[in-house]
């Protein structure tokens, strides 16, 4: 290896070292408005490599806009957004689509080809992809989904279409992933197929930000809460911390998960308590105590 290779390689390894360091994304002073009546305010995050963060609030809180913010699909009116260090002001949708996927709620604002391969294709050749590598990753894809390759994807069901969007970003393999009410109109085998492989996908190393009405879904899949309300973010952490807390989420205009909310009226001996299986094992255990 020459002197300039080794000086390049050195210099790769510190850019990357670098980058470890610095958040997979951050809000700094965020504001932005459509009209009078819907915008965001003050919006300060930091979300770190390898989180899993739930975006929850009321209709109207500005959690789209929010998810919107992360990509550049929309700019500040005032404050900064940075990807990886990268402020989103000066960088284009384009080239931050290098590092950010982003699921949309409805999967028809997504598709745009007239096969499933070349629907998967379509966004590797997008992101610079080799054919070599489009035609691997295509075939890798369609394999571990079970699609049918010559599918037209609007004769698809709507869950499968759903599928279909995840899996290009899966194929793309984004080191952040931006999902917008994911798991809206599936049923609960299609649901849970989604969003166990959302959580396959964090467990490798992929930073998740899910904006998300059910309260469920938060608590089970989610490592970490924003809470927004009218354009503001009320509190950011931990899952089960947000949600035990009943006076934020009343502020927030949210209810807890309901498993959560029946032993919430059972008193304080069953405060804590998330699933089914905890309830069980807590009434075991007050009945031997008993």
């Amino acid at each position: 290896m020459s002197k300039i290779e080794k000086k390049a390689a050195a210099e790769s390894l510190k850019n990357q070292d670098s980058c470890l360091n610095v958040p997979m994304l951050e809000f700094k002073e965020v504001c932005f408005s459509y009209n009078e009546t819907a915008n965001v305010r003050n919006l300060n995050v930091k979300i770190e490599r390898g989180d899993f963060t739930a975006i929850i609030g009321s209709n109207g809180a500005g959690k789209s806009t929010f998810s919107k913010l992360c990509n550049g699909l929309l700019q500040p009116s005032q404050g900064d957004v940075f990807v990886i260090g990268k402020n989103t002001r000066c960088n284009k949708v384009s080239a931050l689509a290098k590092h950010i996927g982003f699921l949309f709620q409805n999967p028809d604002r997504q598709i745009c080809c007239n096969s499933v391969e070349e629907e998967i294709a379509f966004s590797l050749k997008n992101n610079g992809f080799s054919k070599e590598e489009i035609k691997q990753k295509v075939e890798a894809t369609i394999k571990e989904f079970g699609f049918d390759a010559k599918t037209e994807p609007f004769n698809m069901s709507r869950g499968q279409r759903q599928r279909l969007c995840l899996a290009c970003l899966i194929a793309l393999n984004p080191e952040i992933l931006i999902l917008d009410e994911p798991t809206t109109g599936l049923d609960y085998r299609e649901c849970m197929e989604v969003m166990n492989r959302i959580r396959k996908l964090n467990e490798n190393g992929t930073t998740v930000i899910m904006v998300c009405h059910d309260m469920e879904i938060v608590l089970d899949f989610a490592k970490s809460v924003i809470v927004m309300n009218r354009g503001e973010i009320l509190a950011q952490g931990k899952t089960r911390e947000i949600l035990s807390d009943t006076q934020l989420l009343a502020k927030a205009r949210l209810l807890q998960p309901q498993i959560a909310a029946t032993c919430s009226l059972l008193g304080e001996t069953f405060k804590g308590i998330f699933t089914v299986d905890e309830m069980i094992a807590k009434l075991k255990s007050v009945k031997e105590g008993a």
